[in-house]
C-alpha cells in the first residue's frame, strides 16, 4: 500500500501559463492602443483639425480677440474707524470691444460715481477678507455693466487694489 501512495502523487503539478500569455498579450495590445491613441491626438490634445498643434503657445495668441481697455481714473475712498487701514486707493480698466471703446469712456463718470458709491458702502470687513476681491470684482462688474448696458463692457481688470 506504501508504494501505491508514493507513485501516484509525488510528481508535481504543472501549472499553465496561459494566463501568463494572455496577461503579457493584452498588456502589448493596451500599450499600443495607448501609444496610438497619444499620437494620434485622441488624448492630451495632439492636432487640431487646421493642422496645428492645440498645446502651442502661439496658437492661443492668434485667437484672442481683438479688445481695447478703457481706464478708470484713480478712486481714493476713506474707511471707518474700526480698521487698520484707512484708505483704499482703487484703479482698474474696461474690456471692451474695439466697436464700443468711445461709448464707454464718454459713461467713465458714471462707471466712476458708481465704482465710489458700492467701494463706499462697503464694511472694512468685507475688505479685509481673503477672497473679497473676486466677489467685489464680480459686483463691480455687475454694476458698470448695468450703466454702461450689458454687451458693452466684457471684464474688469483690477490693476491696483491698495488697502493702508
Amino acid at each position: 500500500m506504501a508504494e501505491a501512495e508514493e507513485t501516484g502523487d509525488d510528481a508535481p503539478k504543472k501549472k499553465s501559463k496561459l494566463p501568463l500569455i494572455i496577461g503579457l498579450v493584452l498588456a502589448i495590445a493596451g500599450g499600443g492602443g495607448g501609444f496610438y491613441a497619444v499620437q494620434s491626438g485622441a488624448l492630451f490634445g495632439g492636432e487640431s483639425p487646421d493642422g496645428v498643434a492645440a498645446h502651442e503657445p502661439a496658437d492661443m495668441m492668434m485667437d484672442t480677440p481683438d479688445v481695447a481697455f478703457v481706464p478708470i481714473d484713480p478712486v481714493v475712498i476713506s474707511l471707518g474707524e474700526g480698521t487698520a487701514a484707512r484708505h483704499l486707493r482703487f484703479r482698474a480698466q474696461l474690456e471692451v470691444m474695439p466697436l464700443y471703446k468711445e461709448e464707454v469712456a464718454k459713461l467713465t463718470p458714471r462707471v466712476v460715481d458708481v465704482l465710489n458709491s458700492y467701494l463706499r458702502a462697503l464694511n472694512p470687513g468685507d475688505l479685509e477678507n481673503n477672497s473679497a476681491l473676486v466677489r467685489l470684482r464680480a459686483q463691480m462688474l455687475r454694476r458698470i455693466q448695468i450703466v454702461t448696458g450689458a454687451d458693452r463692457v466684457n471684464d474688469l481688470l483690477i490693476m491696483e487694489f491698495v488697502l493702508n
